[in-house]
This record gives C-alpha cells, structure tokens and sequence, in this order.
C-alpha cells in the first residue's frame, strides 16, 4: 500500500462495478476515509440492482445455509438505520416500509417458527385479520413476518449513487474495464479503452459477470448469470399492503399502487429477452393470489441477471493472485439483502481490521468447493 502521508495523497481504491455491491462499499469506504472511483460497464446500478424486488429478507430465510442467513440478518437489524444515513446524504428517498410479509404454504411451518424464534425473527402462525386471502387455491400453513421490509430498487440504487458522490467518490459509467497492469504481486491500475486508472486497492464488484473474469485476473469461481422475468402492476395505494409469498411466485406492494410480480430463475446466459409464456404464468399465478390482478393488464415486463452462486453464498474476500485485489460478489437473489453487512465485512478485510462475522464461509477457497446443485 502507499503511503498516504509519504505521497499527500489519499490511499486511492477503484471499484469495478456500480451496482448496490460496488456502491455500498464504497459507501463504507468513504465513510473511512478512502478515495474511491466506481467504474461501471453501463450505467450504476443498471443491472440487477435496479431489475429486483427489494425484499429485506431471504423468501423463506430458514431454508438457506448459516453463511447466508448471517450476512442477512445482520443486515436486516441494521437497515432501517444505513438508509436513514443514506437518505439523509443524498437528499433521496429510498421508499423502505417495514410492510411485512405472508408466506403461504409453508412446509414444517412448526420448524420455520422454531428457526425464527432461534434467530431473533419475529413470525407467527396464520395471517392478519387484515389480510384477506382468495377462496380458491391452496393458502395452508401461513407464516406471518411482520417485521420483513422492502426497498424501492431503483430509488435505492439512486440514493446509494448520490451518497456516493456527495462524499467524494467519482462514478465513470459506459466504462468497461479491459484489464490490469501489475507489478510485483500487485495490481497498479486498471486498464479501460480510454485510459488507465491508478489504484493502490482493486475491489470486484461485477455482479453476474463476476464469473467471466478480466485479461491478468482470474474469474470468481462458480458465478453464473441467472435471469428473473419481472412484472409490473398499477393498483390503487393501499389495495395490497403487504408482501405475499407463494411456492415461488412474490407479490411486493409499492406506496403509489405499484404492484411487482416475480420472478423466475433462469439459467440462459446473458440473454434478457423476456417471452409472452413466462408473462401470462406470472399473471395467472398473482391472480390466484391477488383476484384483482386478474382484471388488469401488467404496465411493464422486464428481466434482470442475478449474480448467482451456489447456495446463494457470495464470495468477500481478497483476491487469490494480488494482495491489492479484494471481492464482492456472487449474491445472487439477494444482493440488496445483504448489501450493508457484505460492505461492512469487506472494507474490515481491506482495513485488517476483526470483522463482526466470521468471514470462512466468503472465502475464495471456500467457494472453490461449492458446486452448482441439479436445479436452480
């Protein structure tokens, strides 16, 4: 690392990656004192940031391995308080609401209300009088999360971007990286087709392209694009109020009446094409949830790639081939989830400093044993 006082200048980390990954850490890093840039392939939080839900809580959090429900519920406790913070920076509202979540058909719900009241998670069996489920269609064994909240993505991608800025980062968009230059077992800038970036720290934040790697840095093992077709409905405010989860299928109220509808998980490569089957599945099955959907027609439909990884586990770490060179990534269905706690146990290791979780389970070498199961 260079010396900031030996040079005047500030230990200077570029980040690959504008997305809610790459901009969270460098939101913890400029609150450190850092000087970062973002350098992003598109536009900042154009991907899967801006294309998700925005459910603050694994669907159904008892089912996922302890490296995950870790990373979430610390994230969870603190949330409510790191977009209060972000909010106030950048002037921008988020839309978190603490709205709560329904999950129906729940398998062992015994088990699920066990797990919660192990982890500190508020749930009770059945559902609020003030919810009212359709007749038709299996709804047994309900799970009531009062406590679960939602962002809006993409005014949480706008708040993050612009808290960003206003500590001083830099944001370069439509910036593709093409490689790095090294010396001596270290990475001394990144390369783009218009010039070099210096850094004395490289941060991978590259989400679903995580898995492809740059010319002079090897891929992050087992990270794959998964795509998620997405619908978007129009509602009056206040004709669902809370969040809805279904043996796959989620329903996510917005304040104004939006309601979105997902999502699918598909293994097709970088194609975001969306298809009219796909659209009609979803609608039906939101209106077997949601009778009102029925009789409207979605206002928008879209597709996003996830970051996906074996078990939803994401790989925080340094970089096996530089000392300079760390990694935030492989989140797959969850990269707002786990957004802060991610940043958090990243900026320690780049600072060597104690993190609050045990960071084993992110490790490069760990994630070199994980293995893609027979079905997403």
């Amino acid at each position: 690392m260079h010396d900031p006082g030996a040079s005047g200048l500030k230990t200077l980390t570029i980040i690959l990656g504008a997305g809610v990954s790459g901009l969270s850490t460098a939101l913890a890093l400029l609150k450190r004192g850092h000087t970062v840039t973002l350098l992003d392939r598109g536009a900042a939080g154009g991907e899967s940031s801006w294309a998700g839900g925005g459910i603050l809580s694994p669907l159904l959090p008892w089912e996922y391995a302890g490296a995950v429900s870790s990373l979430a519920l610390r994230s969870m406790a603190g949330y409510a308080d790191w977009v209060a913070e972000i909010e106030a920076i950048s002037g921008r509202d988020a839309e978190f609401w603490r709205c709560g979540m329904l999950a129906l058909d729940v398998h062992s719900p015994d088990q699920a209300l066990a797990w919660c009241a192990a982890h500190g998670m508020v749930a009770k069996q059945g559902a609020p009088q003030t919810i009212s489920l359709p007749s038709s269609g299996s709804n047994q064994n309900p799970v009531w999360l009062p406590e679960v909240a939602q962002v809006r993505n993409p005014r949480l991608v706008a708040a993050l971007r612009a808290a960003v800025v206003q500590l001083g980062g830099t944001i370069h968009e439509q910036c593709p990286a093409t490689g790095v230059l090294t010396q001596g077992g270290r990475v001394t800038a990144v390369q783009t087709a218009a010039e070099a970036f210096p850094a004395d720290k490289v941060v991978l934040a590259t989400g679903a392209w995580s898995g492809l790697g740059l010319a002079g840095l090897a891929a992050t093992p087992h990270i794959r694009p998964i795509r998620g077709q997405m619908l978007l409905f129009k509602l009056d405010p206040g004709v669902l109020d809370t969040i809805l989860y279904r043996n796959g299928l989620y329903l996510i109220p917005r304040r104004d009446g939006h309601v979105l509808v997902g999502s699918t998980l598909e293994d097709a490569g970088f194609d975001k094409t969306t298809d009219a089957a796909t659209r009609r599945r979803l609608h039906l099955e939101a209106a077997e949830l949601l009778p009102v959907l029925g009789d409207v027609q979605p206002v928008q439909h879209w597709a996003g790639l996830r970051p996906g990884s074996p078990g939803n586990i994401p790989v925080i770490d340094r970089h096996p081939d530089f000392e300079n060179v760390f990694v935030n990534t492989g989140h797959y269905r969850y990269g707002v989830t786990l957004a802060p706690a991610s940043a958090e146990l990243l900026v320690d290791l780049m600072e060597g400093a104690t993190p609050a979780l045990d960071p084993m389970p992110y490790r490069w070498e760990v994630a070199l044993e994980r293995r893609w199961s027979a079905t997403l």
